[in-house]
């Protein structure tokens, strides 16, 4: 008789919305879906265990299906910045039965396994918001609490955003220099002034979200050459770099070859500008590292860590990259295989 195959539910929540898929051991995708924002540290930990919950049922086209979904869950998740915030949202998934094991991690972890051919090294995101991670060959870990300007961050898209309309502000009312900034705020938002869309956004009539969207066309003025555009993604390049440089240093990999996955959509849009600054700070402080840009998304990364759980064969590992990029060949030889194990 054959042994009934194991299954991870893998588990992607971000600050604009979830992804899970649920994989066979041997790397089969056998469901995905998109669900709403996972938000544990605004909704609570239960609402956002909940979003998990509906998204899978809508993978398994069922909306009565009960748990457990799969053996192991692989959760790699915005909002979990402090370990015991991982711990609360561990518990809350042990409890509701979604799987018999559950790991819970930050989604750093997830691009550094997804971009790392070694399983090892560190992974900076910029996204909606900016963290890094590193590992040892040894296993050891450098991370950091990533709670916004509290915690000391500085960047992420919805930063940026913030920083673009402040400038631009100050430009209109005359505080601050003149920049194209003041143009690309009014048209973003729709409206004839800056002051239009500052009281807009105060009494809510406009998204705050949308910051977001300033991002695009903050990158394009930095490189037609406006010059607080340029400072601000310069500053932003300075702070991609420095956070990676000093997981390094924390792990004694500044001396060494080290690979650094760089993911979330700012870093993935792969603006020249961006792009180029940021290897030039790479070369000047840690000249040996590898900058390596995820090509796949995170939900792979949460995927293969929970894999990783099972000691599946190293063929599933491309199965499942092949899956969410389907030009990569299905070997071994691409780095896909789990990790040496340590100790």
């Amino acid at each position: 008789m054959t042994t009934p195959s194991r299954t991870v539910l893998a588990v992607d929540g971000g600050n604009s919305k979830t992804d899970v898929a649920l994989v066979r051991e041997d790397g089969t995708v056998l469901a995905t879906a998109r669900g709403p924002a996972f938000l544990p540290q605004s909704a609570g930990a239960a609402a956002a265990v909940e979003v998990i919950g509906r998204t899978v049922r809508r993978a398994l086209a069922d909306e009565a299906a009960s748990p457990p979904y799969a053996d192991h869950v692989a959760a790699y998740v915005a909002g979990a910045d402090l370990p015991v915030e991982e711990e609360r949202l561990r518990a809350e998934l042990l409890a509701r039965g979604y799987g018999a094991e559950v790991d819970v991690g930050n989604d750093t972890f997830a691009l550094l396994r997804a971009g790392s051919g070694a399983g090892w090294g560190v992974a900076v995101v910029c996204g909606a918001g900016i963290n890094a991670v590193g590992v040892s060959p040894a296993g050891q870990v450098a991370r950091f609490p990533a709670l916004g300007r509290l915690s000391g961050d500085w960047g992420g898209g919805h930063h940026l955003g913030e920083e673009a309309f402040w400038h631009a502000v100050r430009a209109e009312d005359g505080r601050g220099p003149a920049t194209v900034l003041t143009d690309v705020v009014r048209a973003c938002f729709g409206t004839a002034t800056v002051e239009e869309a500052v009281v807009g956004l105060h009494f809510g009539d406009l998204p705050a979200d949308r910051l977001h969207a300033l991002v695009p066309p903050l990158l394009a003025a930095a490189a037609d050459g406006d010059a607080i555009a340029g400072s601000l993604v310069e500053r932003q390049a300075e702070e991609i770099a420095l956070l990676g440089v000093v997981a390094m240093r924390r792990l004694g990999l500044l001396a060494t070859p080290c690979e650094v996955v760089l993911g979330g959509g700012v870093l993935t849009a792969r603006h020249p500008l961006l792009t180029s600054l940021v290897e030039r700070h790479y070369a000047e402080r840690a000249p040996f590292a590898r900058l390596v840009v995820a090509d796949v998304p995170p939900i792979v990364g949460a995927a293969l860590l929970g894999l990783d759980r099972l000691g599946a064969p190293p063929e599933a590992y491309a199965r499942v990259r092949a899956h969410f990029l389907p030009h990569v060949l299905s070997s071994t030889a691409t780095g896909t295989a789990p990790p040496a194990r340590r100790g």
